[in-house]
């Protein structure tokens, strides 16, 4: 296992770290499959009652490593590819989770939020969905969950022309369930999993089960339509383009 994931039991808590801070948590296919393994495990193990979710360093994550991505770009109908597998197992989880966010929270760092519990964010966090930038299209069935929750005018904003957005707005959206001060995330974090292990464990569970409703297999489906589309886009002459100009972007910058 990946040593830029930490998985860790703290008694009744899996805590999930993604631990490449030098990257800015920039996730590779290992971690997305470490992330997959710890998830799935879980669902499993009737002695976790809370998973949570965090990021070392200056940001929660900067999204997919892109360089990495493209070595191993998934191939059409493949359903075991790390990426795909953590999605469902977010989209099936039955074990609440928590995610703390700071900094940047981009691409799948965003989307992965509407597949957690609980979302607790810093002052100053941006989240930011850039996939059209990349010639990419919307993944994790944020284009089926984002529409629900903040409307379509606010989708488009985010999801078309890849617009960012604040901690404010966020918990406008519904994407956000608390806010913590600057320099107070990991406090904020403790309380909330203090104050759910407090709880009875089965109606905790029970309780998060009915939360999620029933639509698990029209979220899997999106994340199955956005996948397929997601994979040719990999392909494109407009992909390849688009990662060309970010890298001799970045390269300009350092």
């Amino acid at each position: 296992m990946t040593t830029q994931v930490l998985v860790e039991r703290r008694g009744e808590r899996l805590a999930l770290t993604l631990n490449r801070p030098e990257r800015r948590n920039a996730i590779t296919v290992a971690m997305y499959a470490a992330l997959a393994d710890a998830i799935e495990a879980a669902a499993d193990d009737p002695a976790i009652r809370v998973i949570t979710l965090e990021g070392r360093g200056v940001d929660f994550t900067a999204g997919n490593d892109l360089a990495d991505f493209m070595n191993e770009l998934p191939q059409d109908g493949q359903q075991d590819v790390p990426v795909w597998r953590l999605l469902r197992a977010l989209a099936r989880n039955m074990v609440p989770l928590v995610a703390a966010v700071h900094g940047n929270a981009v691409g799948i760092g965003t989307t992965l939020l509407f597949h957690c519990d609980l979302v607790i964010a810093e002052e100053g966090t941006r989240f930011l969905m850039p996939f059209t930038d990349l010639g990419l299209v919307p993944e994790a069935a944020s284009s089926l969950l984002l529409p629900r929750m903040a409307g379509r005018r606010v989708a488009a904003r985010h999801l078309l022309l890849g617009e960012p957005f604040t901690v404010e707005e966020a918990e406008r959206y519904g994407l956000v369930s608390h806010r913590a001060d600057a320099g107070g995330l990991e406090d904020r974090l403790e309380a909330v999993v203090v104050n759910l292990l407090a709880k009875p464990p089965q109606a905790l569970r029970l309780t998060q089960s009915l939360l999620r409703g029933r639509d698990h297999d029209e979220v899997l489906n999106r994340m199955e339509w956005e996948n397929g589309h997601f994979s040719e886009r990999l392909k494109s002459d407009e992909v390849r383009e688009a990662i060309t100009r970010f890298f001799a972007a970045r390269a300009a910058k350092s």
